[in-house]
Formats: C-alpha cells, sequence, structure tokens
C-alpha cells in the first residue's frame, strides 16, 4: 500500500508546505532520543509531550501492514523514529485525504493540526 518514491516525495513536499516538516538527530548506535528508548517509534500527542522529553505512546514490532493507531498515538504533533536500520512508514489524513510518509532511522516529524496521523508501519529496511 506504499506511494511509489515520486508520489511520497511529492506528497511530503505538499505537506511541508502547509505544516508538516521532517528532522533528524545527530545518527547514533543503539541510543534513545527525547526520552524515546531505541529500538522504537515514539508519538507525542502534544508540543508540550515532546518539550517534556516524554513520549505518550511507542511501537517497535515489524509488520507488513498498517497499524492503527490508538488514542495515545492517533493525532500525535510529533513522531520519532529511534531505529537504526529500520523505517517507519506513517499513514497521515490531510483535508480529507490519506498520504503517506517515510521516516529514515534517527528521524522525526512534526504534524501540525492540519494533519492526523492514523498508522504505522516498521519495516526492515533503511532507505526510503
Amino acid at each position: 500500500m506504499r506511494m511509489p518514491f515520486l508520489k511520497r516525495t511529492l506528497a511530503m513536499a505538499f505537506a511541508m508546505g502547509v505544516g508538516a516538516a521532517i528532522f533528524s538527530a545527530t545518527p547514533a548506535s543503539a541510543t534513545s532520543y527525547n526520552g524515546c528508548a531505541h529500538p522504537r517509534v515514539c508519538f507525542y500527542l502534544t508540543d508540550s509531550d515532546w518539550n517534556a522529553g516524554s513520549p505518550t505512546a511507542a511501537y517497535q514490532d515489524i509488520t507488513s501492514y498498517y497499524q492503527t493507531l490508538g488514542s495515545k498515538s492517533k493525532g500525535a504533533n510529533y513522531v520519532y523514529n529511534t531505529r537504526n536500520t529500520d523505517l517507519a512508514y506513517l499513514r497521515y489524513t490531510y483535508a480529507g485525504d490519506t498520504y503517506y510518509t517515510c521516516l529514515a532511522p534517527n528521524e522525526g516529524v512534526y504534524f501540525s493540526s492540519s494533519f492526523t496521523v492514523t498508522g504505522i508501519e516498521i519495516q526492515d529496511d533503511s532507505t526510503c
């Protein structure tokens, strides 16, 4: 269910223009970041959760499908991938349409209130 690379890139470029931004930390090996223990993908519902380094949910299982997010992760403002060699694909909605983006190892994304992150798929792959 993943989009081709060009379509993902264009969707993320559009998203960044209206309130989503990808960021990364200094690459590290088997380490935590902002309260997110390795090897997890952490969700922070609010800016306050992010600023306090207090994830509200975390996922770590590699799957071949999107997991639907629960109440502690759906609609999160921040998502961070502390996995060193695995990708995290995120499903989110904006203006009624569904989009997908990829978080590389040790990368995060910020979603403004216009977006609702709704699913995650972790894959044993290191390149988006």
